[in-house]
C-alpha cells in the first residue's frame, strides 16, 4: 500500500497544531554547543561532539517524467533526508529533497548548515586544551566515511592494514557516538511507518512530512517514557561490542 498525500498531511497538520516546532531549535550561541558537547561527553565518551551527521533515503513514488533523477544506489525512488542528531537521539537539523541520487557527501553541500560551516558563521566555541595533548582541539561534528574531513567535521581512519591499534580504538569511538543518529532514523521509522513503504505525493510536501515526523520524534523522546525501551539498550549492547572488538587487537 502507498501512502496517499491526504494521510500523510495529517502528520504534518498533528505537529502543528501541538504547536511544538519548538522541539527542534538549532543551537546559536556557545552555550547552547557546549551543552551538546556535554550530553556526547557524559553519555558516548566522545569529547568536543557538537552533532552526529548522516543521510538517509526515504523512499517515494517515481514522479512523473523525472527518469532516473530519484533513483538511488539502493535500487529505489527517493529523497535523502540529512540530519543531524544529539547524544540524546534528537534531532537538531533536518534538511530534505535532495534527489536520491546524489551521495551523502554531496547533499550536506546543499544543505545551509554546511554553507554556514564552511564559512565559521556557526558561533562554535573555540578549540580547547585537554590533559595530555599538546594542541588544542577544535569542536566538531562526526559522521562516516561518505562525508570529507574538515577542521570541525571529524570521520574515521579509513580502514586499511596501515592503521594502528589507536586509529582502530578511536574509530570505534567515533562510531560508538555517530551511531546516535542511524538509531534516531530507525526509531522514527519505526514509529512513523509512513516511512516504511514509497511515499505517494508530490516532491514538495515530502519534507514538510518528514519536518513533522522529526518534530514529533523529538517531542516522544522528551516527553514519553515508553516511546525507546528499554532506553540504555542501544548504549549497553555499543559498550560490550566495542570492548569485545578492541580485545580482539
Amino acid at each position: 500500500m502507498l501512502y496517499t498525500w491526504s494521510m500523510s498531511f495529517e502528520i504534518f497538520v498533528l505537529a502543528e497544531r501541538m504547536g511544538h516546532f519548538d522541539m527542534m531549535v538549532f543551537p546559536s550561541k556557545e552555550e547552547e554547543w557546549l551543552k551538546v558537547a556535554e550530553g556526547f561527553n557524559n553519555m558516548w565518551q566522545f569529547e568536543n561532539c557538537l552533532g552526529a551527521v548522516d543521510g538517509k533515503h526515504i523512499a517515494i513514488k517515481q514522479p512523473p517524467g523525472s527518469g532516473s533523477y530519484y533513483y538511488n544506489y539502493k535500487g529505489f525512488f527517493s529523497v535523502v533526508l540529512f540530519a543531524i542528531v544529539n547524544a540524546n537521539y534528537e534531532f537538531t537539523y533536518v534538511s530534505c529533497g535532495t534527489n536520491g541520487r546524489i551521495s551523502d557527501g554531496g547533499v550536506i553541500k546543499k544543505t545551509d548548515f554546511y554553507n554556514l560551516l564552511i564559512t565559521d558563521s556557526l558561533k562554535l566555541p573555540q578549540p580547547v586544551n585537554m590533559r595530555g595533548i599538546q594542541n588544542k582541539l577544535p569542536f566538531v561534528f562526526i559522521g562516516d566515511e561518505a562525508f570529507s574531513l574538515m577542521t570541525n567535521f571529524m570521520t574515521p581512519y579509513r580502514q586499511t592494514n596501515s592503521i594502528g591499534y589507536e586509529e582502530k580504538c578511536f574509530n570505534y569511538r567515533l562510531c560508538r557516538a555517530r551511531r546516535v543518529v542511524e538509531n534516531a532514523f530507525r526509531i522514527m521509522a519505526n514509529r512513523f511507518r509512513i516511512f516504511l513503504t514509497p511515499i505517494a505525493t508530490k516532491v514538495d510536501t515530502v519534507d514538510d512530512i518528514v519536518m513533522a515526523c522529526c518534530v514529533l520524534h523529538n517531542f516522544l523522546r522528551r516527553k514519553s517514557t515508553s516511546y525507546i525501551q528499554p532506553a540504555h539498550a542501544w548504549r549497553t549492547n555499543i559498550i560490550r561490542c566495542v570492548q569485545a572488538r578492541i580485545s580482539d587487537y
